[in-house]
């Protein structure tokens, strides 16, 4: 694989994973109940609501920010301060309704992750600031926290009551860590035209291993590649390793670890069918591997929450 003048390939890191695409039947329901919901918030201008909309959009979050969202999931009757950001009374709304179909340890779950996840884009944050271009297992590290996966995996235990033995066993925590890296290594392959476009592309792997390793891109995506092919295989091995916890646990266990397994494929088919990294074009990006790398734009990298940067790209 080589990266010929300025084409960037695009990979086909799952070609050989076990698990097709799946679709919630309720989908096409739900989003039409949860946009009908964020937008009547009307918490975009009109620039960045198309943005949003197009799952195109960059904004740097504070300290003061997630303390306002860890507080609104901890108390969700308490109202919300008159002139809050509205991220709080958003919060709110969505922990409340949580709360009423999730059971006590889907919740317990929940928080425990969502709050390292806010608290790990806070780290990111700061790297940028700094100019920080960790090491791939410090990267990994962090990224596995911040890309948000394993809040998103108790989605699929929501009813569901898996006691810590099982949740926390190192098994079972090795094998959300390693889906987690499948999401991160291919998230990043595919983000990376974008973030290095726009100078914001430090935290991402392809731009980690060329500085760590003194390589050249097209190394980097062979390097990745790689990395995620023995990812998958040590996934693998580990699920057939797996102990038993009795037949009750067992099942949902079960259920828990097939709704990860589901986001891989599932997350791939996001990034070329919305518009964040390719535009309209993702299907056509989709469908040759390989994508014309985006010319050097200058922004400023110093943002506020007043501030918000949108990037399109039609």
């Amino acid at each position: 694989m080589s990266v010929s003048g300025d084409i960037l390939p695009i990979p086909d890191t799952l070609a050989n994973w076990p698990w097709p695409r799946y679709f919630n039947p309720l989908y096409e329901n739900v989003k039409r109940d949860s946009d009908a919901w964020l937008h009547s918030f009307k918490p975009f201008t009109h620039t960045s609501q198309n943005a949003f909309d197009k799952c195109n959009f960059y904004a740097a979050g504070t300290r003061t920010i997630i303390d306002i969202i860890i507080d609104a999931l901890h108390h969700p009757r308490k109202p919300r301060r008159d002139g809050e950001v509205i991220l709080g009374e958003m919060t709110r709304q969505f922990w409340e309704r949580f709360i009423g179909a999730a059971s006590l340890v889907a919740q317990n779950y929940f928080l425990q992750e969502f709050e390292d996840y806010l608290n790990s884009v806070i780290e990111q944050a700061a790297d940028r600031d700094d100019n920080i271009v960790r090491n791939v297992d410090d990267y990994l590290k962090t990224r596995r926290k911040n890309i948000g996966a394993r809040p998103s995996f108790v989605i699929a235990v929501l009813a569901l009551n898996i006691p810590d033995e099982a949740y926390l066993h190192p098994a079972v925590v090795e094998i959300s860590n390693l889906t987690t890296d499948l999401l991160v290594i291919d998230n990043d392959i595919v983000s990376y035209n974008r973030e290095q476009s726009t100078g914001d592309d430090r935290h991402n792997i392809l731009t980690i291993t060329m500085h760590q390793f003194n390589i050249g891109l097209a190394s980097a995506i062979r390097w990745a590649v790689e990395y995620h092919s023995e990812t998958q295989a040590r996934m693998l091995r580990r699920i057939k390793e797996l102990p038993s916890f009795g037949p009750a646990v067992d099942e949902e266990l079960g259920q828990y670890i097939r709704g990860m397994l589901i986001w891989p494929r599932s997350s791939a088919c996001w990034s070329f069918e919305s518009r964040r990294y390719f535009g309209g074009g993702g299907l056509e990006v989709l469908k040759a591997r390989q994508v014309k790398l985006l010319p050097k734009k200058v922004h400023n990298l110093n943002l506020r929450k007043e501030n918000v940067v949108v990037s399109l790209i039609e």
